[in-house]
């Protein structure tokens, strides 16, 4: 059965779970083979209340090839080392070992913990000067440096989500610092890109819940502060 997971409908809710760790032993790791049809970012993103922090951990790889005994298209998660070795992008042909990721909460991809790649094709590298943007992606320091706005997850699913500056990050939520143990999980798109892109629209606000059935909105002035440093074509 392919990966589910991987493609859950954006800003979708969980039920509050217990965060417990997931049992990892015994897990082995699958064999995956195919052709790079987008690379973006692996961040993730929590929040508690109007506060948020991010982490980066990488890029998350979309192939179209083979994965165990069933084939398609998936999604791979990958460290900066490996991105900074091979300079992922779109046409490349890989293989390589990876890991189900066993809590689908926390991954964008349905495969981590890779290992072993090998590249058999070497793409042209391609300079995209109108969206989607494609190429080799850039360091995760100049993710963090440009900020994001939020991306509608319609216009991400439709037109960006093979553009290196379009991410979908897991996120998740503490309601209660007293509490903090018990957390929500959903996903949201975001928009690293230039701010003048031609694709990109903003969609709804994004609206985090606290304590005491309180709700925190967060409005379009988080978003063009956290932007303000660059231009329009930025």
């Amino acid at each position: 059965m392919p990966w589910i997971g991987v493609f859950q409908q954006a800003d979708s809710w969980n039920n509050v779970v217990d965060t417990r760790a997931t049992e990892m032993t015994n897990i082995a790791k699958v064999k995956w083979s195919g052709y790079i049809l987008a690379v973006q970012p692996r961040i993730r993103l929590m929040r508690s209340f109007d506060q948020r922090q991010h982490s980066y951990h990488g890029y998350v790889l979309r192939i179209e090839g083979t994965y165990g005994d069933d084939s398609g298209e998936f999604l791979i998660a990958v460290g900066k080392s490996a991105n900074e070795k091979h300079q992922f992008r779109v046409g490349m042909k890989l293989s390589g070992l990876a890991m189900p990721v066993p809590d689908q909460r926390l991954e964008i991809a349905g495969f981590y913990k890779t290992s072993s790649i090998t590249v058999s094709k070497v793409a042209e590298p391609r300079i995209s000067s109108s969206p989607p943007f494609n190429g080799v992606p850039p360091n995760l320091g100049t993710y963090r440096n440009r900020g994001h706005r939020r991306l509608d997850p319609r216009t991400y699913e439709s037109k960006c989500n093979t553009c290196i500056w379009g991410c979908r990050m897991p996120v998740e939520i503490t309601e209660d610092h007293w509490n903090p143990s018990r957390k929500r999980y959903r996903f949201e798109t975001f928009c690293y890109g230039p701010k003048n892109c031609s694709f990109y629209k903003a969609g709804a606000t994004r609206k985090v819940p606290g304590r005491s059935g309180m709700t925190w909105e967060e409005e379009d002035w988080v978003d063009d502060d956290a932007t303000a440093h660059r231009g329009l074509d930025e």
